[in-house]
């Protein structure tokens, strides 16, 4: 591909011209045809615009300046059109400083580099009978009308070639090349052509020129606006169909044009929709399958003995608690909980371990099952075997190439940015700055646990007091609840702005890495975003699952934060009543604040751009200043999508097991999302530049990885932050003897089991309630499994305690098995590739080898027959005998 390019692409590689050999593209004035997609001739058609500023109108720069800026816009348009390409300059209709450069790539450009780029052509219609399916009928309902969008025929493809012309399918040559295609192929051209040298050291590529303001923008054109139909004839007006039939809310339970996305925008957007929508119809089950896990809780949660027994006033009534913080805190009656745990009954319920299960299997089968959707897509949408164009190196990179090294593999010398021991420190520095930002996210949730723990003891002593007239509002104000949900919304802020933060971070450490390609920047970042994403969003609903409540000792021996704060009790009812408000609030906060900030930015940027310049109204606009004025993609393109749904993807998997609706909440605002990102894409954003892509990239091994944390999680969720298992000990070995008194299994008593004696004499004075309220009570309770006041072993774990943990150890390792076992077997029968896809490859294969080698052998044969007739006439003129 090198030798190709340095033959092929850019004969004038390396080359300079002078003055007066400068080509310069042809000015013409707008001839009002606000829809036009053609140059003026109304024959050649558009397939990128250049946008720059006039540099005799600027006054922000130096005279000198302006002159090398002018001079090496001079040099690239003329080396564009040394190799092949049109151009076609117009000044702006509304500000009179901004030129317009047209771009066009004729026929001959345009073969030439499909051969060098190995783009797939069509060679002839797909003659394999497609099966139809028993739900076909079905789907036809929430499809897109045929008779609007009509479907891509299907075409078997292979790499084109010139000298093997005549075996595609070509009815007219504008059209064989669709738009996007063509917009690729000049793209590529763009990417590739010098604009200067300087110490020896070639400057080249469009995105170096944006970067250093000499173009102010690049881009392939819409073929319509959004809004009506396009005037002319002869334009298909795909934008305005995508609007109506995929982008408008109303189109919300109708699946996606994924052909004609993909036709009109290319694979790499094409592919997120197609992951998007999937995902989105694999929530459907799993929505389902919680909200009937919800439902079960909730229609059970009147049957749930230990909550009547806290809410008993013969019993939780009769129960006195120990103080949860030192001193501020007193005494308090069992019952003040007997709403939350009402509420915890719904999610505390068997329904929630077979919801646990059933995500664990679910997120296999949602894998393995995209795994098989995307290699339909790739044979579809010809990726199979791609082959990838050499990578440009970004101009970052290129720019730095200062240090001479040997290459080992071509023994020649080549520029790179920086030595090994260069390389060494900036990769040290690096991963040093990753950590320390973790570190820093790490201590911001430290904050929040101490905000928690000094604000409880604030709550603890206020609330009792002005609430004591008001019984309605104390049930439900707790000072737990009050503790949680507050810290939960300050955490959900903090989260936000470290979002920010730390986006920004990140992009900076990754630009001083200095990647040496686009692809290797988009990776490199992907992983250190994720990195601080994940700890940004999970690390609070983790110390609430796995480390609040946990390691607190008891009241008379309580165990202290940094040697000061009293460690965070649960709720009596458990902690998992907590993260579920976590998680509500994070996940349903997260959706409401992105969706508005991915509309209204942009809305209110191109508002403002459009209504700028008063006179714009009064004028026709052409298609190519329309576009301009629309917000560009960013250098990132579909990165932040991705991040976002992904890290909902982790909320949905990893604590699911707490939270049985978080599908549901996922389901609707993908829903949403779908249609918000298609509208962005359509009305508010210029066409991007088509770019090819056989899959997710990156992602893929992060969803992997989630899913199979997701298993680890929710079995510890269900072991150590529920108190499902407890409760099942209590159930089956201590409601009945030897251990317990009834004669048969029940969950009577559980409360009273599972609450320890402590003898209020046995408080220090640094623990000890300053103002009591249940006069002379000798002992109080709290939530532990320990021997009560007393007891040869007062105070420490009971045999209750240890059965506990065992039950719990073993659940774990019987869960995580049993899911790894059902995932390992799912992922063995599901192949990758479904039959009917590697038949249509294979087929294929096929007939690329008969269309396009068996023409080489027959000519082949015919060359060779011809110079074997010449050998063997030679030969008889030789051995001839000479009186002949």
């Amino acid at each position: 591909l090198v030798l190709e390019l340095n033959q092929v692409i850019i004969p004038t590689y390396g080359t300079v011209p002078d003055q007066q050999n400068l080509h310069t593209p042809e000015w013409v004035d707008f001839d009002d045809k606000p829809d036009s997609l053609f140059f003026k001739d109304g024959q050649r058609r558009i397939d990128f615009v250049l946008v720059y500023e006039d540099e005799s109108k600027k006054m922000t720069h130096r005279r000198s300046d302006r002159k090398k800026q002018k001079r090496k816009r001079q040099v690239y348009e003329s080396n564009l059109i040394n190799n092949g390409l049109q151009l076609e300059a117009t000044r702006s209709v509304v500000d009179e400083k901004l030129i317009f450069v047209k771009v066009h790539a004729p026929w001959e450009v345009l073969c030439t580099y499909a051969e060098v780029m190995h783009i797939k052509m069509p060679l002839q219609h797909n003659d394999l009978k497609t099966r139809k399916s028993a739900f076909n009928w079905f789907s036809r309902l929430f499809r897109v009308d045929e008779n609007i969008i009509k479907p891509e025929q299907e075409f078997f493809t292979a790499p084109f070639q010139k000298e093997h012309l005549s075996n595609f399918y070509i009815q007219d040559k504008d059209t064989f090349f669709n738009p996007a295609t063509r917009s690729r192929i000049v793209h590529f051209i763009l990417s590739r052509v010098e604009y200067a040298t300087k110490n020896n050291v070639k400057k080249f590529g469009i995105n170096k020129l944006l970067d250093t303001g000499i173009y102010k923008a690049a881009f392939p054109l819409h073929d319509s606006s959004f809004r009506h139909l396009s005037t002319d004839p002869s334009c298909p007006s795909e934008r305005y169909l995508l609007y109506r039939e995929w982008a408008h809310p109303k189109n919300i339970f109708k699946l996606q044009p994924l052909d004609f996305i993909r036709k009109y925008y290319g694979e790499k957007i094409g592919i997120y929709f197609a992951w998007l929508g999937f995902y989105t119809n694999m929530l459907t089950v799993a929505a389902v399958v919680g909200v009937g896990c919800f439902l079960y809780g909730f229609l059970t949660k009147d049957n749930c003995t230990w909550s009547q027994e806290v809410c008993d006033p013969n019993i939780g009534g009769n129960i006195i608690m120990c103080p949860q913080c030192d001193q501020a805190c007193t005494y308090w009656n069992l019952t003040i909980t007997c709403e939350s745990s009402k509420k915890l009954c719904i999610f505390d319920s068997y329904g929630t371990l077979v919801f646990a299960v059933f995500m664990g299997i679910w997120v296999t089968f949602f894998l393995e099952f995209w795994k098989r959707r995307q290699a339909e897509l790739e044979y579809e949408w010809d990726t199979v075997e791609y082959l990838e164009q050499e990578e440009q190196v970004r101009p970052e990179y290129e720019a730095r190439c200062t240090h001479v090294v040997m290459n080992e593999i071509t023994q020649q010398e080549e520029h790179v940015p920086y030595t090994a021991c260069g390389k060494c420190m900036r990769m040290t520095f690096c991963t040093s700055a990753i950590f320390f930002w973790i570190l820093l996210i790490i201590a911001s949730v430290v904050g929040i646990i101490v905000y928690r723990l000094s604000v409880f003891l604030v709550f603890s002593s206020k609330l009792s007091q002005h609430l004591s007239g008001t019984e309605a509002i104390r049930k439900y104000l707790t000072p737990q609840t009050a503790t949680s949900v507050t810290a939960s919304l300050i955490s959900f802020v903090v989260i936000m702005i470290l979002n920010i933060i730390y986006e920004k971070v990140a992009i900076l450490i990754t630009d001083f890495e200095l990647p040496r390609t686009q692809t290797d920047y988009e990776n490199s970042l992907t992983t250190k975003m994720f990195l601080f994403q994940f700890v940004n969003y999970y690390s609070s609903c983790f110390y609430i699952a796995f480390f609040k409540g946990k390691f607190v000792g008891h009241p008379g021996s309580p165990v202290y934060w940094l040697g000061k704060y009293r460690n965070e009790e649960c709720d009596p009812g458990g902690c998992l009543l907590e993260l579920t408000t976590q998680l509500a609030i994070i996940v349903g906060g997260k959706a409401i604040w992105n969706n508005i900030q991915e509309v209204l930015l942009p809305l209110v940027k191109n508002l403002i751009g459009r209504y700028s310049a008063a006179a714009r109204s009064e004028k026709v606009v052409p298609r190519w200043e329309h576009d301009y004025h629309l917000q560009p993609i960013g250098k990132l393109g579909l990165f932040y999508e991705y991040l976002e749904m992904v890290i909902q993807f982790g909320f949905v998997t990893l604590f699911v097991a707490s939270f049985p609706l978080a599908p549901l909440l996922a389901l609707i605002n993908n829903m949403l999302e779908i249609r918000l990102d298609a509208w962005k894409l359509t009305t508010q954003f210029r066409r991007m530049v088509p770019q090819k892509a056989q899959d997710i990239g990156a992602w893929q091994p992060i969803l992997q990885g989630i899913a199979i944390l997701a298993v680890v999680t929710n079995a510890l969720i269900i072991a150590f932050t529920s108190d499902m298992i407890p409760r099942l000990v209590y159930y089956w070995s201590f409601s009945v003897p030897p251990y317990g008194s009834h004669s048969t299994h029940t969950m009577e008593g559980y409360i009273n089991s599972t609450l320890s004696v402590f003898n209020i004499s046995d408080f220090k004075n640094a623990s000890k309630p300053s103002f009591p309220w249940f006069g002379n009570q000798t002992t109080c309770r709290y939530r532990d499994l320990r021997y009560p006041p007393g007891h040869q072993h007062q105070y420490e774990h009971n045999i209750y305690y240890w059965h506990v943990i065992a039950a719990k150890l073993a659940f774990i390792i019987v869960m995580e098995h049993v899911i790894y076992f059902v995932k390992f077997v799912i992922s063995y029968i599901i192949p990758d590739v479904s039959q009917k896809t590697k038949s249509k490859v294979k087929r294929e294969k096929y007939l690329t080898q008969k269309l396009l080698h068996e023409n080489d052998l027959k000519g082949v044969k015919k060359t060779m027959g011809k110079i074997a007739d010449k050998i063997i006439k030679g030969a008889d003129s030789t051995f001839r005998p000479k009186d002949e």
